[in-house]
């Protein structure tokens, strides 16, 4: 699957950005320029840790050759967030994983949500039934972003660990129409109520005019 969506910013600015699948020969660079730009907190957020530049490299290589989806948020043609998809093969449980980054100058825009729906429709197009997402204690943004999707953390050895099973990802767009038909169901019955007292007063005489 592949797309590009455009993204109206939420600050005052006119700014907008996209979002679109990387190809594997745009990985390499983009993702290792993104990722080389995150501030130092940002970094250890990230990668649990704070890591050099040189690990950075070294992770963006590998990213680029073991079949990793990256999902890129561009500004101005430069990327400033990413979403990785790892492959099951990567990990030692077999679910793929999954991991997050943006950029402090575009945070608090909703960044991190569109590039989780993003994430999540790729995952059900390559089939995954679950996802595994693991972040660092301290990264509370993460956590947020990772729960209001549906994960379910659990606190060990300084990381936070869990799981998105994306069977259950359509329940909370379902709940709307749920409530639309309840609603649509009460007016009817509203509406009939209301329209067989008028026929029983019409019966009655009450509803005759003079």
């Amino acid at each position: 699957m592949n797309y590009q969506t455009t993204v109206p910013s939420r600050a005052k600015s006119t700014v907008k950005g996209t979002v679109r699948i990387l190809s594997q020969q745009e990985e390499l660079p983009l993702l290792r320029d993104h990722l080389l730009r995150l501030d130092r907190t940002s970094r250890h957020d990230r990668f649990h840790g704070f890591m050099d530049d040189s690990f950075i490299e070294r992770y963006a290589e590998k990213c680029a050759n073991d079949g990793t989806v990256i999902i890129a948020y561009f500004e101005d043609g430069v990327v400033r967030g990413a979403a990785e998809l790892h492959p099951p093969e990567q990990s030692p449980d077999a679910l793929p994983e999954i991991a997050f980054s943006v950029e402090s100058s575009v945070r608090r825009k909703g960044v991190g949500s569109i590039l989780f729906r993003k994430l999540i429709a790729e995952a059900r197009a390559k089939g995954y039934k679950s996802l595994r997402i693991t972040t660092g204690a301290q990264n509370e943004a993460m956590r947020a972003l990772a729960n209001k999707f549906g994960a379910h953390l659990t606190f060990r050895y300084g990381e936070s660990t869990g799981s998105i099973d994306l069977a259950k990802q359509n329940q909370p767009e379902a709940a709307p129409s749920a409530m639309a038909t309840t609603l649509e169901a009460a007016r009817a019955i509203t509406n009939f109520n209301r329209a067989y007292w008028a026929m029983m007063l019409r019966m009655s005489g009450w509803g005759r005019t003079a």
